[in-house]
């Protein structure tokens, strides 16, 4: 019972955090290149734990090729004299050292194999890590994208369906503006004609007077002569006089 109560459990659990993974895609992909940072880290570490190794052989290399060069040097001075036993005995330290440096030198080799192949492996998997993230993200803007255009779609397919179905409501909204405006009209039509122009004219008048003598006075001033003004002629024939002097002595 209750490993089925587990169970049933681990499976709500299981549907509650699958849930929020669709709702949140960003977050995943975030945590994802968090956690490929910590990954790229601990690696690195590891790999250079590794050249530290690297570098402890090729120190040891070097250590006993300095040692196979003082033995061989000594054996063979001690074997000139004639000292053969002190020169067997630097013979088989320089046998025991070339041993160790043959040996050292295959995990050198060995080493720095891996070295390098792990090296490449780290680099291969940040490359398809960061391609498929990079792949990701571009996926989920794509993604967005086209749901927000769905969307937009869909809005604007209700949006048509909603004002083809709302046609009286734009209509009084239509009726109820043209009667504003013709209202509108009508008032400004009205206060116009309580407009008094008298005193406006009269301003007109003035203002004409003032400029004519102005005129005249800048004539004198400098000795023009001002030009005569020609009154149009009118059409209209003289009136008849029936009374006057003139007919009174014809």
């Amino acid at each position: 019972m209750f490993n089925r109560l587990r169970n049933l459990l681990r499976g709500f659990l299981s549907l509650f955090v699958s849930g929020l993974e669709k709702a949140n895609p960003r977050a995943l992909i975030e945590a994802e290149k968090e956690n490929l940072r910590t990954q790229i880290a601990r690696f690195n570490d590891n790999l250079a734990s590794h050249a530290g190794f690297v570098e402890r052989l090729m120190r040891q290399i070097k250590n006993l090729e300095a040692q196979e060069r003082d033995y061989a040097a000594k054996a063979a001075a001690h074997l000139k004299v004639g000292n053969r036993g002190t020169a067997g005995q630097y013979a088989l330290q320089l046998k025991t050292v070339k041993e160790q440096l043959a040996e050292n030198r295959l995990q050198l080799t060995a080493a720095e194999e891996t070295f390098q192949k792990l090296t490449k492996s780290r680099d291969v998997a940040i490359k398809e890590a960061s391609a498929k993230i990079e792949s990701l993200k571009r996926m989920l803007t794509e993604t967005e994208m086209l749901e927000a255009q769905a969307e937009l779609q869909e809005m604007a397919s209700g949006m048509i369906g909603e004002i083809g179905g709302s046609g009286d409501t734009l209509n009084r909204v239509e009726e109820y503006l043209e009667e504003r405006r013709d209202k509108a009209a009508g008032r400004a039509r009205v206060a116009s004609t309580t407009i008094d122009t008298t005193e406006v004219d009269l301003k007109e008048a003035e203002q004409e007077a003032l400029a004519d003598q102005a005129l005249t006075e800048f004539a004198a001033a400098y000795g023009l002569e001002m030009p005569v003004e020609e009154t149009p002629e009118s059409d209209e024939a003289p009136p008849v006089r029936d009374m006057g002097p003139g007919l009174a002595e014809s």
